[in-house]
């Protein structure tokens, strides 16, 4: 078994140690946040037009926002690294699934998603690690799979670290993450960028995307 790299390791015992007080602070956190509420909304709207299969909220935490994508009418799990947190949204929303996880490498089959959510599960990662992630997403999704990505955006700058509440955390500029889902096989429906609320340090970014087709291979091609 192939032994876990050093930041996921290390992102995991940080949130296991902050899951109580993780899970009070974000329990309401959509309240205030419109924006970010119709964004989940639009990608909801796509996995139910879609129907190609169940959604995934990778990196999942307490459960909240998983239960949030139910009452969107969808057919949704989590999943997440940390054990405590899925200890406690298993007990605060019990008649969900919840499992322990790592979103970069996940026991599911090719294209048995119809779509995912990453809502600020992947600012750990260490900028160089980040495109397997994409690379993961795509493998998890059919052809017209959405994919909605939510990350602390860098107000136009390079990738940054800052000093997480948790642990070291990147912002990212929108165009270069949508640059690596672009090489990993996604085509962008939309962005959103929201200005940082009272309490908010940062501006919020968010991706909609969806898989791309495989080009079609032409018949016949020397001649008609």
């Amino acid at each position: 078994m192939t032994e876990s790299p050093a930041y996921l390791r290390a992102t995991a015992d940080a949130y296991d140690a902050m899951a109580v007080v993780y899970a009070d602070f974000a329990r309401d956190s959509l309240a205030a946040v419109p924006l970010d509420r119709a964004f989940l909304a639009a990608f909801a709207e796509l996995a139910r037009a879609n129907g190609a299969g169940p959604v995934a909220e990778l990196g999942c935490g307490p459960g909240h926002l998983t239960a949030h994508l139910r009452g969107l009418g969808l057919d949704v799990f989590g999943i997440d690294l940390s054990p405590v947190m899925i200890g406690i949204a298993r007990e605060e929303f019990p008649d969900l699934r919840f499992e322990v996880g790592s979103m970069d490498a996940l026991d599911l089959a090719d294209g048995e998603l119809g779509g995912i959510v990453s809502w600020y599960s992947v600012i750990h990662t260490p900028p160089k690690e980040l495109p397997p992630y994409f690379a993961e997403f795509r493998r998890l999704l059919p052809p017209d799979g959405v994919l909605l990505f939510a990350f602390f955006e860098s107000g136009g700058g390079p990738v940054e670290a800052f000093d997480h509440k948790v642990t070291t955390a990147y912002r990212w500029p929108v165009d270069e993450l949508a640059g690596l889902a672009r090489e990993a096989g996604f085509v962008e429906v939309g962005r959103m960028l929201r200005e940082p609320l009272d309490g908010e340090r940062f501006r919020r970014g968010h991706l909609l995307m969806r898989a791309d087709r495989p080009p079609v291979a032409l018949q016949g091609a020397g001649g008609a």
